[in-house]
């Protein structure tokens, strides 16, 4: 019984650790998906000088390092490894594998394509100076952007809801 309480706490910690990563993996997940449904159709009906303006002026407020963008986007990655390092060795087979599968899916179907994809074609935006660019420059700049970017956008969004959904069934389940 000496090593009930310590069990335990460190099992309601672990628990904490998993609530704490479903809440930011589904911040996350919100919020590429209100760029998916809310933003990039917002702002598709501009011209397309105005339409890159308006995301170089949006992605500019996460390449300054938003603390509270930091704190969402890095918590998610940070405490869901943590919750895993944690729960693997102690969750049954069923809920191991929702969870190591939640883990997958968000490094490879949300983070990975983040930085393979739409964080380089956001850094080739930022480098554009759109004032000195022609009328046929601005065209080829959101030609090799909007499509690309859409599409990555749209392949993490659906990637991140399921492993909200893979998250939020390993809470229920335990």
């Amino acid at each position: 019984l000496g090593g009930a309480p310590s069990f335990l706490f460190a099992m309601s910690v672990s628990i904490l650790l998993l609530y704490g990563a479903t809440l930011l993996v589904s911040f996350t997940t919100g919020l590429v998906l209100a760029f998916a449904v809310v933003v990039m159709p917002g702002i598709r009906a501009l011209p397309d000088r105005d339409f890159l303006r308006a995301f170089q002026a949006m992605d500019r407020i996460i390449q300054d390092n938003d603390p509270r963008f930091l704190l969402v986007w890095v918590g998610s990655v940070l405490s869901l490894i943590g919750a895993a390092i944690v729960l693997v060795p102690v969750l049954d087979g069923g809920l191991r594998l929702l969870l190591l599968g939640a883990l997958a899916l968000y490094l490879l179907g949300v983070q990975l394509p983040t930085f393979l994809a739409n964080v380089p074609l956001n850094n080739q935006l930022q480098s554009l100076d759109l004032a000195k660019l022609d009328g046929d420059a601005v065209v080829a700049a959101r030609a090799q952007f909007e499509g690309r970017w859409v599409f990555w956008n749209a392949f993490r969004t659906g990637c991140g809801v399921l492993t909200t959904g893979l998250l939020l069934a390993t809470l229920v389940l335990r």
